[in-house]
């Protein structure tokens, strides 16, 4: 195709150039490789399955480069490889670039034997080139490409070596085509004659004999997709038919089905072809591997070096990204103080400072423990543990109805809830993604440690609050486990999708690597979660200071001027005398600092938001709550981190040590306390995350299922808690 460069230049040659290959090969970092940093990240319309695109402009071409999902063949069993073999076949690319692991190459030409039925023009990057030559391996690269009817180039994604060798050869088999004639794989002379009969068929609606023969094989194999497509079919009755007698005689001829048969015989290809054209030594380049494995996936030792792993990397996030948090938390601090010098004392002045700038900084400030948390796992995904992680959870998973990887997501949920849902996009089954994602928000992320931090310290002992924490993280982790059990016997029944987990060999990453899969995931957190935060803190500013018509039931005004009359004088006489006179500054302020602080709880009961409050109330009364705490659930749900905030205001505290007394004060006893802690535990999760859901799951219902069953359920459990302990004696 041709494309307009610039004005007064000649036109740009323009290719469309796919990835493809089975997961760990190196797919991605081939694709970073080519691109750079001119990519994107997208979803694949209307699936939730991460989409790369790139451009690059080489050699007075214009290549638009993108790397399909891993998958290992193109059979439908996972939405991945549905999306792979609909991309190719609808947006039909030029070539397409298979990355093939050197070192398992008889695997991953299984994907090659399918695609080349297909008919499409292929290129083979024989990468991990180093690891296999130092391994022993040996290939004869001329005979292998004349075998398969595809060129071979051999590569080094993570050092980016033949990078441009390989592009050369891609543009080289788009133009001038390549020159070995490209043999279908025999199946057998019954086989073959089946596949000819049902492709005869299809070919007065498809007339590319490539694809009628790759849909007939289809078709024999039981692809759901492939049957689908024929609905329309004027002769569908006949192709159906034509079918069932086929796979019929296939089965009475060979005793299997035609499925068995036909991976039998693309397996036997490629044991040939590789029999003749690779010398395979020993495997002593997995006695690392292995070695390894009997520590790390090991049944007694396995689990708790796992959960040490997990404990480090969460421990790092928060302590090393403390430091970073203070510099951006004095940052957000300046830029307020600024704002507030600049501008007259209004509502536009308040807008900037408490809702633009302050909701910003809300989300900003947690940046360093989001991309110290991805650096981690990025590096424990690089390096094969993460796939041991899953491996290791396997079985607990699947006694609720997910397989090992579904762990992944879930852990992450001890972090932040948002990025734990987005990585539920690893997980190849749509059933499993939204399992996930309806009950992730019940692992207690960071945000509400506050909250428990203030209560148990405000009304249990020090020795007794560590058990009070521990019980309310187990609690969250016990009722996601057992409504994800509840969804999959319910809303999700069956078997899930058949996966086999693949446990890459270890690898040392690479730091291009880690940079790129942070970026990725942290530009993506800031940009779609950003706006939502400014938004509804725009929002809760609003329902906070409106309606500023207030009848106050003190002369708030009044009061602060008699102290300034009272103090200044004093302050005054005192002025030879510093220390007496910084001590009577500091009691002014005080004491005026306690009347705006009332002053504010006024306005706040008076404006809309606290006329929520007084709606809610009778709804949380039951539970032992107030106002003031039911006030703070509403804005919680913007952000759980707004929860101890909006208690400080309500209840005129100043500092932490104030609100704990003032909760003690006002009539709320241990039960109700730790009620409140299991419900912000449970209850509906913030906005962003529930976007994240909507997002994620594709659906509207979903979400509101989230935002419906975790209310309810949260009010259940703390009105239990309350009523039932203060029935026995406990309030």
């Amino acid at each position: 195709m041709l494309v307009p460069n610039s004005p007064g230049l000649a036109r740009q040659q323009a290719y469309r150039i796919a990835l493809a290959g089975n997961p760990n090969t190196g797919k991605t970092t081939t694709f970073n490789n080519i691109t750079g940093a001119r990519h994107k990240v997208a979803n694949w319309p209307g699936v939730t399955v991460e989409k790369l695109e790139g451009h690059r402009t080489y050699k007075d071409r214009s290549l638009h480069i993108v790397d399909l999902p891993g998958t290992y063949s193109l059979t439908a069993y996972s939405l991945e490889e549905v999306i792979a073999r609909n991309f190719i076949l609808e947006e039909k690319p030029d070539v397409i670039i298979q990355i093939v692991d050197a070192v398992n190459i008889e695997r991953n030409l299984y994907l090659f034997t399918q695609l080349r039925e297909l008919g499409v023009k292929i290129v083979i990057a024989l990468n991990i080139w180093d690891e296999a030559q130092s391994a022993g391996f040996r290939f004869k690269l001329k005979e292998l490409s004349e075998l398969l009817g595809a060129p071979i180039v051999p590569t080094v994604g993570r050092l980016n070596k033949n990078t441009d060798e390989l592009l050369d050869c891609a543009l080289s088999v788009i133009e001038e085509g390549f020159p070995p004639k490209y043999n279908p794989i025999d199946y057998g002379l019954e086989l073959n004659q089946e596949i000819l009969s049902l492709s005869r068929l299809l070919q007065d609606y498809d007339h590319e004999p490539d694809h009628a023969r790759w849909m007939a094989i289809k078709l024999l194999e039981n692809d759901m997709e492939a049957r689908t497509s024929l609905e329309n079919l004027p002769d569908l009755k006949k192709i159906e038919a034509q079918i069932d007698r086929s796979q019929k005689c296939i089965e009475s001829f060979y005793h299997e089905d035609a499925e068995t048969i036909i991976a039998e015989r693309r397996y036997g290809f490629i044991h040939g072809a590789c029999r003749e054209t690779v010398y395979f030594p020993a495997h002593k380049e997995m006695n690392f591997t292995e070695v390894i494995d009997s520590i790390l996936t090991n049944r007694v030792l396995g689990f708790p070096i796992f959960i040490f792993f997990i404990w480090a990397l969460f421990q790092t996030a928060f302590t090393v990204g403390a430091y970073p948090m203070s510099g951006i938390d004095a940052a957000v601090g300046w830029s307020q103080d600024l704002i507030a010098n600049l501008l007259h004392d209004g509502p536009l002045r308040d807008l900037l400072v408490n809702g633009v700038v302050g909701g910003v900084g809300s989300v900003i400030i947690f940046l360093p423990n989001i991309l110290i948390l991805f650096f981690g796992i990025s590096i424990m995904e690089d390096t094969g543990y993460m796939a041991r992680a899953a491996f290791l959870m396997d079985r607990v998973m699947r006694s609720i109805g997910l397989h090992g990887k579904s762990f992944i997501p879930m852990v992450m949920g001890f972090g932040c809830n948002v990025p734990a849902i987005m990585a539920t996009r690893t997980l190849e089954n749509p059933r499993d993604r939204i399992i996930v994602s309806l009950v992730n928000p019940l692992m207690s992320c960071s945000a509400r440690l506050p909250v428990y931090i203030l209560f148990a310290g405000a009304f249990f002992s020090e020795s007794a609050s560590g058990n009070i924490l521990l019980s309310i993280y187990l609690l969250g982790i016990l009722l996601a486990m057992g409504l994800a059990k509840l969804f999959s016997k319910s809303f999700f029944r069956g078997d899930p999708t058949p996966f086999v987990l693949e446990l890459p060999p270890y690898r040392i990453p690479t730091w291009k690597s880690l940079f790129f899969h942070v970026w990725d995931r942290g530009s993506v957190y800031l940009k779609k979660m950003g706006g939502v935060i400014l938004i509804s803190s725009i929002i809760i500013w609003y329902l906070g200071e409106y309606p500023r018509t207030v009848s106050y039931s003190q002369p708030y005004q009044e009061q602060i001027q008699q102290i300034q009359d009272r103090y200044d004088p004093l302050i005054r006489e005192t002025s030879d005398v510093s220390t007496r006179r910084d001590q009577l500054r500091q009691e002014m302020d005080q004491k005026i600092a306690l009347i705006d602080m009332a002053r504010t709880a006024e306005e706040q009961k008076n404006a809309y938001i606290g006329q929520i409050g007084a709606l809610i109330e009778p709804i949380m009364e039951p539970l032992g709550f107030d106002w003031r705490m039911s006030v703070s659930l509403v804005t919680g749900i913007v952000a759980k981190e707004i929860v101890v905030s909006s208690l400080g205001v309500l209840h005129q505290a100043g500092d932490n040590e104030g609100l704990q007394k003032a909760l003690r004060e006002s009539g709320l006893t241990p039960l109700a306390a730790y009620g409140y802690m299991i419900f912000v535990l449970i209850y509906t999760p913030c906005l962003v995350t529930i976007i994240t859901i909507k997002r994620e799951t594709g659906s509207w219902k979903w979400m509101w299922l989230v935002i419906g069953y975790e209310f309810v359920l949260a009010w259940l459990l703390a009105f239990i808690i309350y009523q039932g302990g203060t029935l026995l004696g406990f309030g």
